[in-house]
């Protein structure tokens, strides 16, 4: 192999770019983790009027509409990354997601503005969509296009641990909040912090992604491409025309990985302090709850490079139908466990979710940029993504708790983990192993020790 076939990866660099996207991600993701946890007490604080089930399915819908909103994000910013470059679209992505973020911290109760308080939230939760709807992608096409192909699962599980920092670094903060506050002082002001911080943190991610460089891959493909490069319009063209096969199993992928994903830290805060003592079960105490949660995103933080590394090794197709599986197998087990209570069980329960979330974490973005090529890499990850989290990810903890509410059956978050395994075991049955391949349309990346060692 001759270096003018192939791209070399700087060390420094990689590890400066997986880093600036994974604390850029974290920015993205802590707002969820705070507004999974704090469901209860902005549903008192936005709500007023409404009783608690009904409050909490609707404080769920806020959350929800930023996922509606989202492929939207991807159609704008996906492959607006395709044309001006992955780097500027995530410094856009993150300081918007930031600032929406800040801005649910100082809108004003019901009480003080009526109706106009819960719209004006809406209306941040719909720029934290659009800004997350280009965000991902673009985020798993950069690491990906900087990772040499031998170690592109290991890197782009970082991705995945930015995420769980973010989520885990929101619920310590919401839970030491709720521990150290009283009830009346949370509801007040305590539950603004969280929602405050998020702007300074959003600095610091747009700080190291101003730092980084273009991908070699895209810059790469507009050395070569030039003014022959087509509009936006044949972007699109290609992506549906001709890559509507890879599409939907990307779909079907991200619907595994995020109905999974959302059970376990969004619905699952409520679902165990809400929905179970409110049909009769003792469950575990809230601060309990909250601590065992981060307890296993922690756990989690550990796995998924781990896993990441394994799928470089064994390929992503095996480690993410063990998550299938487990979604098929484990998923009941786990709900019951959940149901019996107690601190061992609960943690149990959360950590059967979790272990088989991770299965899908880990391996997932450095599996999904890899269906794609350069020319439309995050454009059509983005919208697929995108879609997938939108009808059916991000929409998991309202029509859990509309079915519960519904049926009386606590059982169906088990259901639908079920249903989602079956569906990502399909796709990745139906999925090319990409594991130590170059990605398409892109010359092969090795480190340089890979380039040493051709060389002797």
């Amino acid at each position: 192999m001759q270096d003018p076939d192939v791209n070399v990866a700087d060390r420094a660099v990689v590890k400066r770019a997986v880093g600036a996207a994974a604390i850029g991600n974290i920015t993205e993701w802590y707002d969820f983790g705070v507004y999974g946890y704090l469901t209860t007490t902005i549903s008192k604080v936005f709500f007023t009027d409404l009783s608690g089930p009904v409050a909490t399915i609707a404080t769920f819908g806020l959350f929800a509409v930023s996922f509606l909103i989202r492929p939207f994000g991807g159609l704008l910013f996906g492959p607006l990354s395709d044309r001006i470059g992955r780097k500027s679209v995530l410094s856009l992505t993150v300081i918007l997601m930031a600032v929406g973020t800040f801005a649910i911290g100082v809108v004003p109760g019901y009480s003080t503005i009526g109706i106009a308080a819960p719209l004006l939230v809406l209306l941040a939760r719909l720029l934290q969509g659009v800004s997350t709807g280009g965000e991902y992608g673009s985020a798993m096409t950069f690491i990906a296009e900087y990772a040499p192909d031998r170690r592109r699962g290991f890197l782009g599980s970082w991705l995945e641990f930015g995420t769980l920092t973010g989520y885990a670094l929101g619920a310590t903060i919401a839970t030491v909040l709720t521990a150290v506050l009283t009830p009346a002082q949370l509801l007040s002001w305590g539950w603004r912090i969280p929602f405050l911080i998020a702007l300074p943190i959003g600095m610091v991610g747009l700080y190291l992604r101003l730092r980084l460089e273009e991908t070699p891959a895209f810059a790469n493909f507009v050395a070569g491409e030039g003014k022959q490069r087509g509009t936006a319009r044949d972007e699109f063209r290609t992506i549906f025309a001709r890559y509507w096969p890879a599409m939907l199993l990307c779909a079907g992928l991200v619907l595994a990985w995020n109905v999974t994903n959302y059970m376990l830290t969004s619905y699952m805060p409520t679902y165990l302090t809400d929905t179970l003592p409110g049909h009769g079960h003792d469950g575990v105490g809230e601060t309990a709850a909250q601590v065992l949660q981060i307890v296993v995103l922690v756990l989690l933080m550990f796995v998924v490079t781990v896993l990441g590394r394994l799928s470089d090794r064994f390929g992503r197709r095996p480690v993410v139908l063990a998550g299938c599986i487990g979604l098929v197998v484990l998923s009941l087990p786990s709900v019951l466990l959940l149901r019996a209570g107690g601190g061992v069980a609960t943690f149990a329960g959360l950590a059967i979710m979790g272990l088989t979330l991770v299965c899908f974490s880990s391996t997932l973005p450095s599996t999904l940029p890899a269906m794609f090529p350069t020319r439309i890499r995050a454009g059509a990850l983005s919208i697929a993504f995108n879609i997938s989290v939108s009808l059916f990810g991000g929409t998991t903890s309202t029509v859990m708790g509309a079915l519960v509410a519904a049926t009386g059956d606590l059982n169906w978050p088990a259901y639908y983990l079920i249903a989602a395994g079956i569906i990502g075991a399909v796709c990745i049955f139906c999925t090319r192993e990409s594991a130590g391949r170059p990605l398409a349309g892109s010359a092969p990346i090795i480190s340089a020790e890979e380039m040493s060692a051709s060389r002797r």
